[in-house]
């Protein structure tokens, strides 16, 4: 058979029965967008997750210690900036506060006491003002570094620089205000209170340090710099392997990739069940065809049409629901995609994983497709010409 005229009969069957088609190919639609729709908001949120820490630096290396008995003190902290391959480090700590200012309290302010080196090792803007000074630092001096969003919250366009704020209720002097640059490594910028470290005690929390990032020498020194710290960490101060966890970005990078591959494996796997229920719908309904056809495969056959022949029109029926249902999906998949972004998540689909669900699709309507065929294709001409 002409495989153009077997496409158009194909074609023709197919459109001969409109809405059954359609709920045929629904399907596999629901199946292919929903793969490309879940792995991309997943493949999105992995990418966005990875961009920040990636904007840390390949020669940043994060440290964290479980055990608050444990942690470190100053002078240990001071004593990292000492070892041949670091070049700097700064403690940070996230801390549980309010902060206020003639009356007005913030709700959504974050408060991070953190060392000298954090605004610029983070890679923020001051806006105006000053940033955190060594002196600042070693005196416990109350003074605040604060995002825009809560500068304008409290003082509007005026600058918020020489103004004091109250931080559970203790006073901080404004020196400096963060250029807006939204959130970053789980922190919003925009709504931080920078403080020194050590007044983080005026606040009630643990004197010893328990997280630091620390810049090694470049960025090709960063894995040796972190077996370095290692070995100051269980060597010089003390603390079992048990109980710190030392990574450079090239590690969390790593771990996030195959975290990310095995959740687009989960999504995947959770929208590929549609897949299978479309293909079942589109045996049922070439099962269906089968039964309604008989008569006319009977005369096909008695006037010459071989075995091959009508094994080829069915599969290519299947075949043709299946491409349709690939590409519809396809096209909503992209739309929900955008609709997600509208909504404020991320989406990024992977042409792999596209050319994959569309190849499913075309696979699906095959294999699906053999039993009808089979049946329509060893039907006997005599039983068929009397079928009623």
């Amino acid at each position: 058979m002409n495989p153009a005229l077997t496409i158009r009969t194909a074609y023709r069957n197919i459109k001969d029965n409109r809405l059954r088609s359609a709920l045929t190919i629904l399907g596999l639609v629901i199946g292919i967008a929903s793969v490309i729709i879940l792995v991309g908001i997943g493949n999105g949120a992995a990418n966005s997750v990875k961009d920040q820490v990636a904007s840390l630096g390949a020669d940043i290396v994060t440290v964290n210690i479980s055990d608050s008995d444990s942690g470190l003190s100053q002078e240990e902290t001071e004593g990292l900036e000492e070892l041949s391959l670091v070049d700097s480090a700064t403690p940070y700590q996230t801390l549980s506060a309010s902060l206020s200012s003639g009356g007005e309290v913030s709700e959504q302010a974050g408060v991070v006491a953190a060392g000298e080196e954090y605004v610029s090792l983070m890679g923020y803007t001051i806006a105006s003002g000053r940033d955190i000074s060594k002196i600042d630092v070693d005196n416990y001096t109350k003074v605040c570094v604060i995002g825009s969003d809560v500068a304008e919250e409290f003082w509007g366009a005026s600058d918020a620089v020489g103004h004091t704020i109250r931080i559970d209720g203790d006073s901080y002097t404004v020196i400096g205000v963060l250029e807006s640059t939204g959130s970053s490594m789980g922190n919003n910028v925009d709504q931080m209170c920078l403080l020194p470290v050590t007044t983080a005690k005026y606040l009630g929390a643990d004197s010893g340090v328990c997280s630091l990032y620390v810049k090694a020498v470049s960025e090709d020194s960063a894995s040796e710099a972190a077996a370095q710290i290692e070995s100051y960490l269980g060597r010089i101060c003390g603390i079992g392997e048990d109980y710190y966890d030392v990574s450079t970005q090239s590690m969390m990078l790593d771990a996030m990739d195959d975290i990310n591959n095995t959740l687009s494996l989960l999504l995947g796997g959770i929208a590929g069940i549609s897949l299978l229920v479309g293909g079942i719908g589109v045996m049922n309904v070439m099962l269906v065809s089968v039964t309604e056809r008989t008569r006319e495969i009977g005369i096909r056959k008695s006037l010459g049409a071989r075995r091959k022949d009508i094994l080829v029109q069915f599969l290519m029926e299947a075949l043709v629901l299946s491409i349709a249902g690939g590409v519809i999906g396809i096209v909503c998949g992209f739309t929900g995609g955008q609709i997600a972004v509208l909504a404020g998540a991320s989406f990024a689909p992977g042409v792999q994983m596209v050319v994959l669900a569309f190849a499913v699709s075309v696979a699906v309507g095959l294999v699906f497709g053999i039993l009808p065929a089979r049946r329509a294709a060893g039907l006997r001409p005599v039983e068929a010409l009397r079928y009623e």
